[in-house]
């Protein structure tokens, strides 16, 4: 039986990744891996507001890009 919870590992990043973006794109909120990305790019804009050099779109994105990293890469 699958685990919807767990990415599939093929080997390839870069496939991995693009099914994981395409599953989280297709099925929204209810997928698995949107709500934790969300938080943390959410969390990345908000460190963004107290460092000095890094702007808010800029937190967002490296907080929402590495638990994207996180979730197709878990170890």
């Amino acid at each position: 039986m699958d685990d919807f919870n767990t990415p599939k590992d093929n080997g390839d990043f870069l496939t991995d990744a693009r099914q994981e973006l395409a599953g989280m794109l297709q099925d929204g909120m209810s997928h698995p891996s949107t709500k934790p990305v969300l938080l943390w790019g959410a969390a990345g804009a908000a460190a963004a507001i107290v460092l000095p050099f890094v702007t808010i779109p800029l937190g967002l994105a490296a907080g929402a890009g590495y638990k994207f990293y996180k979730r197709v890469r878990p170890d």
